[in-house]
């Protein structure tokens, strides 16, 4: 009988059309502790996202009828939940538009298994909010129009709540802690992604930086709180 304390398992579902990567993937995850599902085709992978209510989705990008890209699409109407894309497309242009459209990391075959593994940890521990104690239920930084909670992870702009994934809030949020201080993308793939250029493209910084000032810029193309600071990074500007 399961306590009635113990944690809910994580569950990973796989989205493949390759029959042997399902099977590899599914393998993996199980061994390592994780509730593995399979889907072979993305509308079999959409009624499982909502029968299964996973908390992290291995999506791979070529498949037929609707790709990855699209079902990514369809996933975002939905809600939040952690994309990884697992798939032999390697270009810089895939990644980037998978990340603009929305996925939390990329991962190109062949990978390792440890590597896999080691990105789906990253990934849960950006996307579930730490518990907040009675000490850190005030912990607001108010910079006029916009304010973040780094508590309740709520963004406002004008006392309108912004929705953000929780990666872009971990970005935000790391960002406004240092405010006028300059940050390498390397430096954020460190301490936001905890990656590294090894594993991880610096244009996934980019991006997310893209998608944030898109959601609190007046104009995006002309930043009032994230700058870019040339050939060095970005800064938030209180």
């Amino acid at each position: 009988m399961t306590g009635r304390d113990e944690p809910r398992p994580i569950i990973v579902l796989v989205v493949d059309d390759d029959p042997e990567i399902r099977l590899l993937l599914t393998d993996l995850l199980h061994d390592e502790g994780f509730h593995a599902h399979a889907a072979a085709d993305t509308t079999t992978g959409l009624t499982a996202i909502d029968e299964l209510n996973p908390d992290v989705v291995l999506l791979d990008v070529g498949m037929p009828s609707m790709n990855g890209l699209d079902m990514l699409a369809e996933i975002r109407k939905r809600g939040d939940v952690p994309v990884i894309f697992v798939t032999g497309r390697g270009g810089e242009t895939d990644r980037v538009v998978g990340l603009r459209m929305g996925a939390d990391d990329y991962v190109v075959k062949p990978f390792s298994g440890p590597e896999l593994v080691a990105r789906i940890h990253s990934v849960l521990r950006r996307s579930r909010p730490a518990q907040a104690t009675p000490a850190a239920s005030d912990e607001q930084i108010d910079f006029g129009r916009l304010r973040v909670n780094t508590a309740t992870r709520e963004v406002f702009l004008d006392d309108v709540d912004v929705p953000m994934t929780a990666r872009e809030f971990d970005l935000l949020a790391f960002l406004v802690k240092s405010p006028r201080r300059v940050f390498t993308r390397e430096q954020l793939l460190t301490s936001v992604w905890d990656s590294s250029t090894a594993w991880q493209d610096p244009a996934t910084v980019t991006e997310h930086i893209r998608r944030i000032r898109r959601k609190i810029e007046d104009d995006p193309d002309a930043p009032r709180w994230l700058a870019t600071v040339r050939g060095v990074g970005y800064r938030f500007e209180p």
